[in-house]
């Protein structure tokens, strides 16, 4: 699977943990995140991610900043992304299930990161339903 990454300061140790674990299950990882602390704009980094996700050149996309909120709203403004802020492997699991959401954000600030892992993995082994759930995704974008 091909999945673009993108963080703020809030998650630089949250992307590393998280693209290791990725690499280490085959998958190719395109990095748009900063690798510090130092304070950063997180729409640069999920426009980034955003763009690979509606292009088609990544399969699904994460994106993870202090309340997951700014940067799920920086993605969610592009075509054809449909991001979901995600703070338990349920609700990622969910995400899919039910919403067909290619890009997963997370809190760095109120998760841990072995929760983001996990999440991580349930979003990209959930399948989507489609049925009745289909129509509904359909009506998203305008």
């Amino acid at each position: 699977m091909k999945i673009s990454i993108g963080n703020d300061h809030a998650g630089p140790d949250y992307k590393k943990a998280i693209v290791q674990y990725l690499e280490s299950k085959g998958h190719v990882v395109t990095n748009y995140g900063t690798d510090t602390i130092d304070s950063v704009d997180y729409p640069d980094f999920g426009h980034a991610v955003a763009k690979d996700v509606s292009e088609g050149k990544a399969d699904f996309g994460i994106v993870i900043c202090g309340s997951g909120n700014g940067i799920a709203m920086t993605v969610n403004k592009h075509a054809k992304v449909r991001a979901a802020l995600c703070w338990m492997k349920e609700i990622a699991a969910l995400a899919r299930q039910h919403n067909d959401a290619n890009v997963i954000s997370i809190p760095a600030r109120y998760t841990s990161i072995q929760q983001a892992i996990e999440m991580v993995d349930t979003f990209l082994n959930t399948e989507f339903e489609g049925g009745r759930h289909q129509i509904r995704v359909n009506k998203i974008s305008f």
